[in-house]
């Protein structure tokens, strides 16, 4: 029983490599993506893995990519003022 459990542990591990593997991936080809990264981490994480994670996981692979990518070339003012632009533009669309 150990066994299994130790072997369902490792593989969730190497899961979550393989995560962050792709997520680091996706944001550095992509830089429209990493400046949502910037502002809104969790969901692009789950956006990009695709599969139910817990928030410590999430939290996991966030700090793994934060770790491995320089994010202070990021302008999140520029990220957040694009996403105000959208919510007033869907706000007027829809009459909110």
């Amino acid at each position: 029983m150990r066994e299994a459990a130790a072997k369902e542990k490792g593989d969730c591990a190497m899961d979550i490599q393989k995560i962050i593997s792709e997520v680091i991936a996706k944001l550095q080809g992509d830089s429209g993506l990493l400046k949502d990264f910037a502002v809104n981490p969790a969901d692009i994480v789950k956006k990009i893995a695709k599969i139910d994670l817990n928030d410590e996981q999430i939290k996991q692979i966030i700090e793994a990519v934060k770790g491995k990518i320089d994010l202070s070339k990021i302008d999140v003012k520029e990220a957040t003022g694009l996403l105000e632009k959208i919510k007033g533009f869907l706000s007027k669309l829809f009459g909110k």
